[in-house]
């Protein structure tokens, strides 16, 4: 049986159907019959398994493959009983597609149905309906969150494990053997083209190329490879000993031109209705071709699609993973992320004109700059495996080449900004090769008023030191400040209070003695705001840079953009906030906190901007457009704890872009104001905040589009990390090799992967 989301159940073992009863009715006739339960690699993520016999006790288990198949030391075992519900999160997408249920260990008869749900709260009503009708007493079975096959969100600043790095391949790529393959509409024909720019390259290249493409077995696609006019006599022999292959081309450039020269060559004899790019030095992962297959096949609306890559040895051994976020036109600014294994429409890219000459080391990130104008973000997906395998080797290139290709990088940004009727500037990023866009502010324009809120109560350091920054080292030109104290008694901070208002119009102090309620204290400052946009901040935060306020309201300028985040650290200088990530632990929490404060992470992301789901309301700045339609903070639910992230998952959810940027950076000196949550009647609120957290907003089983499947915090099983997925299907890097493409440039010679090198 299977249902409309690709779901299907399969019986075996000692099962049949029952048919005089007919339905849904089965008969076990032994001791081992089984349903194995199998999802696609997208799906719905609750799977909901009703079991239930009229006359018969039933003891069933359920098999969960934790990285070695479905054995008995990873099977769960129920008390007998007549009915049972169980309930298992699989997520949105994951290698994993199945698990097994097996309805008893006697001969019985029983009644078995399966169904999927979009989340939690349709599975709970749909649960409630089936109890009413016919499942009565049944026992709720919780599974929890399966595993997906995935890696810990520590691997990558942790010391590289190669067995770690070789059980996650190993894992996925068996999972991808077993999954089916899809049939496309273009199935008939030539559905993709892999095009290939080479020069000069060594045989056993090409051989490994060739093979990793003739080893995808999948009908519908062919290989170009566009040779730029080599000189060496070892390629030249490889062209005429390869002969007449299937599927195989190669196009013979008579001139020497360049990879984008060389590559639209091969692009001009492409037939396919897709088309990827590839280097000569590196080769398709294992089983590729069917799930980027299987991944159109079941989201016809994508127009683009990328992957994860294996970084690997020049023997093609597994040295590391470059794991990728999902869709991020913040991030993609800063550094072309997205690179390899991408597709394109072949038909888009004809209408934009194919790659553009004279980008020489950034010819990608142009095109793709160019390739995702106007392309509606609903239409562009990441595909989380491993699909391509990029060769690593030990040579270097010359600074002459890295500021080449910098240059044209930054070039291509600030042009796809005109395009958009936008000036910008482009400036180094906190890694010098990657990039910064600014936005530049005239006198017509100018900076938007802002005003400040301020929560507190007494402690008359912090207060004092905070409004004294801002008035005193910060540059923004046009804001107030409104402190709201729920009944400070500390004369010293009443006389504050009293001296600003006499010496700054643009401060007030609202005084009200009331019990702390942080979302009620933000709703009163809003209240009697005058701003055109409103920043949230701490008593206990320390201005470091002048230009921090100016730089949060800058990040305004990204297109949808409602609210804006600030890298915050520690006295001690490691990071405390460098965004939040919704689902760690079943609710929020913050990564990469305590690490150094120039700490890049993977891919250096944290030395750019970048689109998270949730930032912190220590520091959080929000566009008046965004807090008319979000509306008020939930001082019912959240009074103290997880306001902030209730109120930014409202605005994800409204469709606001939220931004953290390390260009802001502060000081914050956490909870000092107000001590911890871990004892008596407030360890009782924050426990209640946590539950209305996790019921209001499913927490539980959130999958956050900023971060890579491969990356989060689960339990280690030997062998191998599976912890639980965290994002929506929807960070690493090279030297490259001796310059062996069209003129003497690599592909991946540019300035993103350069940076990537260095973090590597």
């Amino acid at each position: 049986m299977s249902d409309a989301m690709g779901l299907s159940v399969t019986a075996g073992g000692d099962l049949e159907p029952d048919a005089a009863t007919g339905g849904n009715a089965w008969q076990s006739t032994g001791n081992d019959p089984f349903f194995k339960i199998r999802y696609p690699l997208f799906r719905q993520p609750i799977v909901v398994a009703f079991l239930r016999s009229d006359r018969d006790l039933i003891d069933p288990k359920a098999y969960i493959d934790r990285g070695s198949g479905f054995r008995e030391d990873d099977a769960v075992t129920f008390r007998s009983g007549y009915g049972f519900i169980i309930i298992a999160d699989v997520g949105r997408l994951g290698l994993n597609r199945s698990f097994r249920i097996d309805p008893a260990t006697l001969p019985c008869e029983f009644k078995f149905t399966v169904e999927t749900f979009a989340n939690r709260a349709d599975a709970e009503r749909a649960i409630g309906l089936r109890q009413a009708r016919d499942m009565g007493q049944a026992r709720r079975c919780d599974l929890g969150r399966l595993p997906r096959f995935t890696l810990s969100l520590d691997f990558a600043p942790r010391r590289r494990s190669r067995n770690r790095v070789s059980a996650f391949v190993d894992a996925q790529y068996r999972l991808a053997e077993a999954a089916p393959t899809a049939k496309l509409p273009q199935d008939d024909g030539i559905w993709l083209s892999t095009v290939v720019p080479v020069y000069n390259a060594p045989r056993r290249h090409l051989d490994d190329l060739l093979r990793s493409f003739e080893s995808q077995n999948i009908a519908g696609t062919e290989l170009i490879l566009s040779d730029d006019a080599s000189t060496s006599e070892e390629t030249l022999k490889w062209y005429q000993d390869l002969g007449a292959r299937d599927r195989v081309q190669i196009v013979r450039n008579p001139v020497n031109g360049g990879i984008a020269r060389a590559t639209n060559a091969g692009l001009a004899v492409a037939s396919g209705t897709w088309v990827t790019l590839l280097d000569h030095d590196d080769v398709v992962a294992p089983h590729a071709f069917k799930l980027i297959a299987n991944t159109l096949a079941s989201q016809p609306e994508v127009r683009f699609l990328y992957t994860d890559e294996l970084v690997v040895n020049d023997d093609l051994a597994p040295k590391g993973v470059m794991l990728k976020p999902a869709y991020d036109p913040v991030l993609l600014t800063g550094m072309n992320y997205i690179n390899h294994f991408s597709l394109y429409r072949r038909d888009r890219l004809q209408a934009i004109g194919n790659l553009r000459l004279g980008f020489d080391g950034s010819q990608d990130y142009d095109l793709l700059l160019r390739y995702l104008e106007g392309l509606p973000e609903g239409q562009i997906l990441h595909l989380p495996y491993l699909a391509y395998w990029w060769r690593r080797s030990g040579d270097t290139y010359s600074q002459r080449f890295i500021d080449n290709a910098t240059v044209a990088a930054r070039t291509a940004i600030s042009e796809r900004f005109a395009r958009a009727g936008m000036a910008v500037n482009l400036e180094p990023a906190l890694t010098p090769t990657l990039h910064r866009v600014t936005f530049p502010v005239d006198k017509e324009t100018c900076w938007p008023k802002i005003s400040i809120i301020i929560p507190n109560r007494d402690k008359f350091e912090l207060i004092s030191t905070i409004i004294a920054n801002l008035y005193e080292r910060t540059d923004y030109p046009d804001f107030e400040v409104i402190v709201i104290d729920n009944g400070s008694t500390d004369a010293r901070v009443l006389e504050l209070y009293a001296g600003y208002e006499r010496t700054q119009p643009g401060f007030r102090a609202l005084i009200r003695q009331e019990q702390f309620n942080f979302a009620r204290a933000i709703n009163r400052g809003v209240a009697s705001a005058s701003g055109a946009h409103y920043l949230m901040l701490n008593n206990d935060v320390e201005v470091i840079e002048a230009d921090w306020l100016k730089e949060m309201v800058s990040c305004l300028n990204f297109d949808g953009t409602g609210i804006v985040g600030a890298k915050l650290l520690y006295p001690n200088d490691v990071i405390q906030h460098a965004g939040v990530i919704v689902g760690f632990g079943g609710l929020a929490g913050h990564w990469y906190h305590n690490k150094p404060r120039d700490f890049g992470g993977p891919m250096n992301r944290l030395h750019l901007r970048n689109s998270m789901t949730c930032v912190t309301g220590a520091v959080m700045l929000i566009s008046g457009e965004c807090a008319r339609a979000v509306g008020l903070w939930d001082e019912e639910h959240f009074a103290v704890a997880y306001n902030d992230v209730d109120y930014c998952l409202r605005a994800h959810k409204a469709g606001f872009r939220i931004v953290w940027t390390p260009y802001a950076c502060l000081y914050h000196h956490e909870s000092l104001s107000r001590g911890d949550d871990k004892s008596g009647e407030r360890k009782l609120r924050f426990d209640q905040e946590k539950a209305n957290l996790q019921r209001l907003h499913a927490t539980a089983g959130f999958q956050d589009p900023a971060i890579n499947p491969g990356y989060q915090s689960g339990q280690s099983v030997p062998g191998l990390q599976i912890p639980e997925m965290l994002s929506e299907a929807r960070p690493g890097f090279r030297s490259g090799s001796s310059g062996k493409q069209a003129s003497g440039k690599s592909r991946h010679q540019n300035s993103a992967n350069i940076a990537r090198q260095q973090k590597e």
